[in-house]
């Protein structure tokens, strides 16, 4: 398959490149072959193989989500350097 160079400009266009003229050959190559891949990627018959999200099955390996009781406050807060109110007081990061 040939690609014209009205082909090859469009794609850089979209894509923001500013090729040469060496560079806009190369690229119809290189575009050609790619198109023929795909074309002969379309001749495998797929009829049989079901949709798929991945190629290998997945399994969530995380633990079931349990509520239970949370550290106290107090214990929580005993190591923190400083705390004001019952939070953890920590250094402003944004400026004002």
């Amino acid at each position: 398959m040939s690609v014209d160079s009205k082909a090859v400009d469009y794609v850089t266009y979209l894509a923001k490149l500013y090729l040469d003229d060496d560079e806009r050959d190369r690229m119809a190559e290189q575009l050609a072959t790619i198109l023929e891949y795909v074309d002969h990627l379309r001749e495998v018959d797929v009829g049989d193989v079901p949709p798929t999200k991945h190629v290998i099955n997945l399994t969530n390996v995380s633990r079931e989500d349990v509520t239970r009781p949370s550290l106290p406050r107090e214990e929580s807060l005993a190591n923190s350097p400083d705390s004001v109110l019952g939070y953890f007081a920590v250094p402003k990061v944004l400026p004002d």
